[in-house]
């Protein structure tokens, strides 16, 4: 006879919500990766214009193409993508996040870090581990408009824009991202 718990409950739905959500990346090696990072630059320049600048004046940037996340009180989300320097790919690295709090739901969503200082990319690529922290900006692709004015009155070593959001996802939880990087 089996019993079920809350926990154990609630584990199962995370663990088949983010299998759900599987953004298959990692299976088809670098190759794959640098497609999409591609095309989402592309979607990128296309939908929000300004940004075109703004990756000129970075030191470089790392583009996540495909971020899946899903909740249900506990949630995470991972995506993998590339950091390019010059607009040429230097490495490849993932994005793993966990959450706690009041959630529930999934989403797939793309973004980008754009490093803003060589000092700044520095310490991203000889980080062991790199975690989102208070010295990054973050701008929504709703703000479109607001783009071009965050980033060149920004004073922030690192901005991120956020955009390509499908999916629906609500509450209210403590998160925290670790960038990490991987060999392919």
């Amino acid at each position: 006879m089996s019993i079920f718990s809350r926990r154990g409950f609630m584990l199962g739905a995370v663990a088949t919500g983010v299998a759900a959500c599987d953004n298959s990346v990692g299976s088809n090696g670098a190759g794959v990766i640098d497609q999409r990072v591609q095309a989402t630059l592309d979607y990128m320049y296309r939908t929000y214009p300004d940004t075109r600048a703004l990756a000129d004046n970075s030191a470089g940037m790392l583009v996540m193409p495909l971020v899946a996340e899903a909740g249900f009180f506990v949630g995470g989300s991972y995506g993998e993508g590339a950091l390019l320097v010059n607009g040429v790919t230097v490495d490849h690295y993932s994005a793993t996040q966990a959450s706690v709090g009041l959630q529930i739901g999934a989403q797939q969503y793309a973004h980008t870090l754009f490093f803003m200082s060589p000092d700044a990319l520095l310490r991203f690529r000889t980080s062991p581990g790199w975690s989102a922290g208070g010295d990054i900006e973050y701008v929504g692709g709703d703000y479109s408009g607001n783009i071009k004015a965050d980033s060149t009155q920004s004073q922030s070593a690192v901005i991120a824009l956020v955009f390509a959001q499908q999916g629906l996802r609500v509450g209210a939880a403590l998160e925290g991202t670790k960038y990490t990087r991987i060999l392919r």
